[in-house]
């Protein structure tokens, strides 16, 4: 039984795991709109999630392990490898790439995305309890 719960809310974890992920990566952005030279990067969202939902289903995290000593890689792998700078459209003089502008409207964007999947996955609790209910 939790096997099918496990495979019905998985696309709908990965997503908020990415979701999440995303939402500290703009945090970090916006924090630092006044570092010089910091290079801000969001998160490539569809590749992220792809790539999440294929290694959970073949159980295998995504990094090569070639040695019994490494660390096996876990969610965080699949995200930090989608990680991208952000193209620069009007470069500071200080060498910092952040537009707050960008940053503030991906940040309210992804906080909607968040809610969203927040609700879906509460409408499938929802619907599973009704089904063992009845």
């Amino acid at each position: 039984m939790n096997d099918r719960i496990d495979d019905h809310l998985r696309v709908h974890r990965a997503a908020l795991g990415a979701l999440i992920y995303r939402q500290e990566l703009l945090a970090s952005n916006i924090a630092n709109a006044d570092t010089p030279h910091f290079k801000a990067r969001d998160l490539d969202f569809k590749g992220a999630l792809d790539s999440a939902v294929a290694g959970r289903r073949s159980g295998t995290p995504g990094l090569a392990v070639t040695s019994s000593r490494h660390l096996g890689g876990g969610a965080d792998a699949f995200l930090a490898s989608a990680v991208k700078y952000r193209t620069e459209f009007q470069p500071s003089v200080d060498g910092n790439t952040v537009n707050m502008d960008i940053e503030r409207g991906a940040f309210a964007e992804n906080a909607l995305r968040m809610e969203a999947a927040l609700t879906f996955i509460n409408g499938n609790f929802k619907t599973l309890q009704l089904a063992m209910s009845q």
